[in-house]
């Protein structure tokens, strides 16, 4: 059994506790959050308390500047720095490294250009682009490589970037 605190209606706080390690809090009787040594799970509002898989690194950075080889980041967490490879090559450093590399990796870009016929693209993990080039093939404990471009495979060097690791 957990260490329990449950916010009543009627009683205040109630606080039960064990030396299981395991912390649940209530709301009514009703688990909302139970924190473990390897598990953190809540209830979204979704009526069920479930694992959360957090964001363990985010970036929103100018793909059009470098300075000395780097992308200025506009806000971020966990990273420390956005390299510039390139035309539309980045590489996102972590502050904190991941466990593994079996995480996912999200993103959008935006373009300067007004050309609203071009669609975006964010990519990763040996792509190819049109013309057949090998793209970025690098994912790491301690970094993720992304290609930024048209969806036609053109690389191109976004004016806003963004880029979500979850694990």
């Amino acid at each position: 059994m957990p260490s329990i605190i449950n916010a009543t209606t009627t009683g205040g706080v109630v606080v039960s506790g064990d030396n299981s390690g395991v912390l649940q809090l209530q709301n009514n009787g009703t688990n909302a959050l139970t924190l473990s040594s390897s598990n953190f799970q809540f209830n979204s509002g979704y009526g069920s308390v479930a694992t959360a898989f957090g964001c363990r690194a985010w970036v929103n950075f100018d793909g059009t500047t470098n300075t000395g080889g780097f992308c200025t980041i506009r806000g971020s967490g966990n990273v420390t720095s956005v390299a510039d490879n390139g035309t539309g090559d980045y590489t996102v450093n972590f502050t904190n490294a991941m466990p593994d590399i079996n995480y996912a990796v999200a993103g959008l870009a935006r373009f300067a250009s007004s050309d609203a016929s071009q669609n975006t693209a964010l990519r990763y993990m040996g792509l190819t682009s049109a013309s057949g080039a090998t793209l970025s093939s690098d994912m790491s404990t301690t970094y993720v490589r992304v290609n930024v471009g048209y969806s036609n495979g053109n690389l191109q060097d976004p004016s806003v970037a963004t880029v979500i690791v979850v694990r």
